[in-house]
């Protein structure tokens, strides 16, 4: 395997950690009227981010390499930023599209690197995040009234 296949799959699980405690300060914070909606929607996120971040880091471990494991890794690599702590509820939504965003870009890209290795099971891993990762784009758009397209 490409060591810039392995790098951008770190990027992934960084991403994916940071967005782990993204979503719990977004959980415990939000306000309004949303409250209920929102405070069930980060919860399912970031239980869901924990199974990519998971399942991600065991795949760089079966192509031999290391996974970022430290949190000064995951901020280091991550293509998202930490919660500010002063968003509000459509701001929490609006920036986790925006992080969203840049975790499709990251993906489209760890697939395309896995497709020049040759590595269908690692394209087919990232393709799957993928898909549910847009299934959720779509939904945040919708929740903030914004046409996706």
């Amino acid at each position: 395997m490409s060591k810039e296949l392995i790098d951008e799959l770190n990027i992934q699980v960084s991403t994916w950690s940071v967005l782990y405690t993204k979503l719990h300060n977004y959980h415990w914070y939000v306000k309004g009227p949303q409250f209920f909606t929102l405070h069930a929607k980060f919860e399912e996120l970031y239980n869901e981010a924990t199974l990519h971040m998971d399942e991600i880091a065991e795949r760089i471990l079966t192509l031999g390499g290391r996974p970022a494991a430290t949190m000064s890794e995951h901020l280091e690599l991550s293509v998202v930023g930490e919660a500010e702590g002063s968003e509000d509820a459509n701001a929490m939504v609006s920036r986790l599209a925006e992080d969203f965003d840049q975790v499709m870009k990251s993906l489209k890209k760890g697939m395309e690197l896995a497709a020049k290795d040759g590595d269908d099971m690692t394209e087919d891993l990232l393709n799957s995040t993928y898909q549910s990762i847009e299934k959720h784009q779509w939904m945040l758009h919708a929740f903030l009234g914004e046409d996706n397209n």
